[in-house]
C-alpha cells in the first residue's frame, strides 16, 4: 500500500478492480475491469516506467542528471516523463507521427522532448523503435527500451499480478489481455498461473498485428490495420515470450467502437481504445458462457480523453467508415 503521504512514485498501482454492471447484467458473469487510467500519468504504462527505471537505478544504469530515451507510442513515454522527470532525469522520447494530439501535447507539457517520426514498418530504419535506440547509441542515453526489458513484466509480475489475486480473492477464471510491448501480459499471466494453472488467459489482438495467428498457428501475420493505439505487434518480444497464453482472439476496430460508446453510455466509463477492445474480449466470452458465472478480468488501459480527438470525434469515425451502434445481445437472456 503507498503511504499517505508520498510521491508520483508512491502513487503508481494498487489501482481499483471495478465490476462493469452492465455487461455483467447482460451475460450473467462477472466482468471486472482494473481500473489502470487511475495510476498518476493515467495508464498503466506508469507500471512498466517504474519498474524500468527502478531496475536501471539499481543496475547504475541510470544516475543523477541522465537522460532517458525511448520509442513510444505514447502512454509509455508520458509513464517515464511523469517518474523520470520528478526524478530529475532528461526524457526524450520517438514517436509515430499518427497519434492522438492529445499524447504530445501532455509529453510537451512536462518538458518530455518529443521527436515524431513516420509511421512504418518495423523493418524499417525510421520506425520509432529503431530512433530510439540510434539515439541510445549516438548520445551514450539510457534507451528504456520497454519492448525488450523484461523489467516491464517483472513489475507486472510483482504488482499487477497480485493486486489482481487479492482483490478477486483468489477467484479468477479467465483474464483477457491484449499486447502492446507484452510486459502486461508476461507479468500477470505468469503471476496468476502459478497461483493457478486452471485460470484461462485469451489474448485480444486487433488488425494489423501478427500475436493472434502467432498463439493459434505458430506464425506470425497480422492482416489489415487498426485505429487501436498503443498494442499490436508483428514480432516477439522478449516480454512477450515469457508469457503463458492459453487462447486468442481478434477483433476489429467496429467492435472496439461499439464497447466504447457502450461503456461510455451505460457505465460511465469513458476508457480509451486499447481498454474497450479487451473489454469486448471479455464480453464476447462471456456471451459464450452466458448465465454461469464466470468471473473474467481485464485491464482498463487508459482514459477515453486521450483519445476524444479520434474515437469521439464523428468525423473522424466516419472517416474510418466505422458506426456508434448498439452492442449484439443475441443469444443472452433478457435482462
Amino acid at each position: 500500500m503507498a503511504p499517505r503521504i508520498g510521491s508520483l512514485w508512491d502513487a503508481v498501482g494498487n489501482t481499483p478492480l471495478l465490476r462493469i454492471g452492465s455487461l455483467s447484467r447482460l451475460t450473467g458473469c462477472e466482468i471486472l475491469g482494473k481500473a489502470e487510467f487511475m495510476n498518476p500519468g493515467g495508464s498503466i504504462k506508469d507500471r512498466a516506467a517504474k519498474g524500468i527505471i527502478r531496475r536501471a537505478e539499481e543496475q547504475g544504469l541510470l544516475k543523477p542528471g541522465g537522460t532517458i530515451v525511448e520509442g513510444t507510442a505514447g502512454n509509455t513515454g508520458i509513464g517515464l516523463g511523469l517518474l523520470g522527470r520528478e526524478r530529475g532525469y532528461r526524457v526524450v522520447v520517438t514517436m509515430p507521427d499518427n497519434q492522438a494530439r492529445e499524447k504530445y501535447e501532455y509529453l510537451e507539457a512536462m518538458g518530455v522532448e518529443v521527436r515524431k517520426v513516420p509511421a512504418v514498418p518495423f523493418a524499417n530504419p525510421g520506425h520509432f523503435f529503431h530512433q530510439a535506440r540510434q539515439l541510445s547509441e549516438q548520445h551514450g542515453w539510457f534507451w528504456a527500451n520497454q519492448f525488450e526489458n523484461t523489467a516491464n513484466g517483472d513489475f507486472h509480475y510483482e504488482t499487477t499480478g497480485p493486486e489482481i489475486w487479492a482483490q478477486c480473492e483468489g477467484r479468477v477464471d479467465v483474464v483477457v489481455v491484449s499486447v502492446g510491448s507484452g510486459g502486461t501480459m508476461s507479468g500477470v499471466s505468469r503471476y496468476l498461473k502459478e497461483r493457478n494453472p486452471d485460470v484461462r488467459v485469451v489474448l485480444v489482438d486487433p488488425p494489423g498485428s501478427g500475436l493472434y495467428t502467432q498463439v493459434k498457428e505458430g506464425r506470425l501475420e497480422g492482416p489489415g490495420s487498426s485505429i487501436t493505439e498503443g498494442i499490436g505487434i508483428m514480432r516477439l518480444t522478449a516480454n512477450f515470450l515469457a508469457s503463458r497464453v492459453d487462447d486468442a482472439m481478434r477483433l476489429g476496430d467496429q467492435e472496439m467502437v461499439e464497447m466504447l460508446y457502450h461503456l461510455a453510455r451505460e457505465d460511465a466509463l469513458v476508457v480509451g481504445t486499447s481498454a474497450a477492445l479487451n473489454v469486448r474480449a471479455a464480453y464476447e466470452l462471456a456471451r459464450q458462457h452466458a448465465g454461469k458465472g464466470l468471473r473474467i478480468v481485464t485491464l482498463l488501459c487508459d482514459h477515453g480523453s486521450r483519445y476524444a480527438s479520434k474515437v469521439f470525434n464523428a468525423d473522424f469515425l466516419a472517416s474510418k467508415q466505422l458506426q456508434v451502434r448498439p452492442l449484439p445481445v443475441d443469444g443472452l437472456p433478457v435482462r
